[in-house]
């Protein structure tokens, strides 16, 4: 669907989240049909002496943190891909090692190629607002042989977002390897947060403007459940961070049956993946 420039001013100050959502999701189901996929994540700390748990139910285990040196990242990476027996190993914020290549004085993708040599399968997220250079970041993480699990972006700092999702679309082009981005912000801006209505119309928009990127992801752990199952009918079509602990709160309300319960109620057909992308089945 090619939508101008005009259009897409007037979608952005258009009220009607109800037209602006069924055009979302007509872009959705053009290109995943009644599909939504959703990842079940192991966190683990990037803290080298934190214990390392990986159900067998995860789909992906997920290094979250910073750590405090190169020897530091590429240890901790070494202990949870040895524990995660064969589960797709995610880690760290792309901003953060940029930050900890320039503190160590070596080249980002020096230390990336580091990290994989480790074991690490995918960085784990891309902060968009906060990489020093994101096309050569991005980049780098494809040369080094990793994949990038998700565009992010950690904080909303205008009430307009039209100028940050075309970047994201003019960035996709440009590099070409952006799987899935998460257009709500993981952090909320405690002086102007944002409402239920600003969060919905932000990821249909994500879906209209950033139309070259595969899938629009909603975070299931941050967000929770009846987000999530809303901004399935507006243009998302991936899940991430449900738990991957079935036992939680007994067989009815244990996290995967919740998952497809709401992904069913949205109208939608789950499809459990792995972090690599890769369908699962169970």
């Amino acid at each position: 669907m090619q939508i101008t420039d005009q259009q897409l001013t007037t979608i952005a100050a258009s009220t009607d989240i109800i037209s602006i959502g069924i055009m979302a999701d007509e872009i959705r189901r053009a290109r995943h049909g009644t599909k939504t996929t959703f990842v079940r994540v192991a966190d683990v700390a990037a803290d080298a002496n934190a214990p390392v748990a990986v159900p067998p139910a995860a789909g992906e285990a997920r290094i979250i943190g910073g750590a405090a040196s190169r020897s530091a990242a590429t240890e901790r990476v070494r202990q949870v891909v040895e524990a995660a027996h064969g589960v797709a190993v995610s880690g760290f914020s792309l901003a953060d090692l940029e930050q900890l290549a320039a503190r160590d004085g070596v080249t980002l993708r020096a230390l990336l190629e580091e990290l994989r040599a480790a074991g690490l399968d995918l960085v784990a997220q891309a902060p968009f607002d906060q990489l020093q250079d994101a096309r050569r970041s991005i980049e780098e993480v494809n040369i080094a042989g990793l994949t990038l699990a998700r565009l992010t972006i950690d904080q909303v700092t205008s009430s307009d977002p039209m100028p940050q999702l075309k970047d994201v679309a003019d960035l996709q082009r440009a590099v070409g390897v952006i799987r899935a981005f998460a257009p709500l912000p993981r952090r909320l801006n405690p002086v102007a947060p944002t409402t239920g209505y600003e969060d919905v119309k932000r990821v249909a928009l994500a879906r209209i403007v950033a139309d070259n990127v595969p899938s629009i992801q909603v975070d299931w752990a941050l967000y929770g459940p009846k987000l999530a199952q809303v901004a399935l009918t507006v243009g998302a079509d991936d899940v991430d961070a449900v738990s991957a602990e079935d036992a939680e709160q007994g067989p009815r309300r244990a996290p995967l049956e919740e998952i497809r319960r709401n992904i069913r109620a949205a109208g939608q057909e789950p499809v459990e993946r792995n972090g690599r992308f890769e369908p699962v089945a169970r």
